[in-house]
């Protein structure tokens, strides 16, 4: 009763309905929808304060449980996470990396990292960075049959295949201008671990479309090569996500800042 006699206030104050109540169900209207997504940022900015407010105040301890993907945990995040253990040694962290969609609640997951925006709106997220993804292949591979210089040139060459959750990632889109290319590309090796596709990539077994930000190191110490420039592949959100609000600790948002600024150092450079 009193959730629906504020709810009525809020629909008096907008002067608009957000809810259709019948006898037997409650559905939101497209005002309601549009004045949800408004209301959701307006609580994300309170929580933050909040946080913020916590963490200047309280130190940072106890144990926070991550799943983070492969490629992206075993090679950026970890040592950024060695950063925060060792600055605050009351705190300890419980790391599952995986690059499948972790089950908050069945694997008791506080905070996981993973690229693409949640479609459950239920839970929490917070963007990282919004990263570019590269055509990359090793010196070797290339010494040794070519580089493409346009997509469908692509199609000569063995590529390399990322899995997730069963379906194959062997369908690479391209832009170039106001012009859409899509090539159904093939190859011999395909793996639900991101970090193995990387090691193909550098070990010259074919050419693969990886986040950037993963290669950045490889790119700059010559291990990897970045192809097909003149063309754009489409760029990824990575995202923090929590369960719940309970979730956003200080300790969450010590490491939300500290990703997100450890995410733009790397693709400034």
């Amino acid at each position: 009763a009193a959730a629906s006699a504020a709810l009525k206030r809020l629909e008096d104050q907008l002067d608009k309905q957000l809810f259709v109540r019948s006898t037997r169900r409650l559905r939101i209207t497209e005002e309601g929808e549009r004045f949800l997504q408004y209301s959701r940022k307006a609580l994300d900015a309170v929580s933050d304060g909040i946080s913020a407010i916590n963490t200047s105040k309280g130190k940072i301890a106890g144990t926070i449980r991550m799943s983070i993907s492969s490629d992206l945990g075993r090679n950026l995040v970890i040592p950024w996470l060695d950063e925060i253990v060792d600055k605050h040694p009351e705190l300890s962290v419980n790391v599952n990396i995986q690059d499948s969609i972790s089950d908050f609640y069945l694997d008791r997951v506080d905070v996981a990292m993973r690229y693409g925006e949640p479609q459950d709106s239920s839970l929490v997220a917070f963007e990282i960075a919004n990263v570019d993804t590269i055509i990359c292949a090793s010196p070797k591979y290339i010494n040794k049959f070519g580089a493409p210089s346009k997509p469908d040139d692509l199609l000569e060459h063995n590529c390399l295949f990322y899995q997730l959750d069963e379906k194959v990632h062997d369908t690479w889109k391209f832009q170039r201008g106001k012009n859409n290319y899509k090539v159904h590309v093939k190859g011999n090796r395909v793996c639900n671990d991101g970090e193995l596709v990387k090691r193909w990539v550098i070990a010259g077994k074919g050419i693969a479309l990886k986040a950037k930000l993963e290669m950045v190191s490889d790119i700059k110490a010559g291990r990897v090569i970045e192809l097909l420039k003149g063309y754009r592949t489409p760029r990824l959100g990575l995202w923090m996500i929590c369960p719940s609000r309970k979730q956003v600790t200080p300790v969450v948002i010590i490491l939300r800042e500290l990703f997100r600024k450890k995410c733009l150092e790397l693709v400034s450079e």
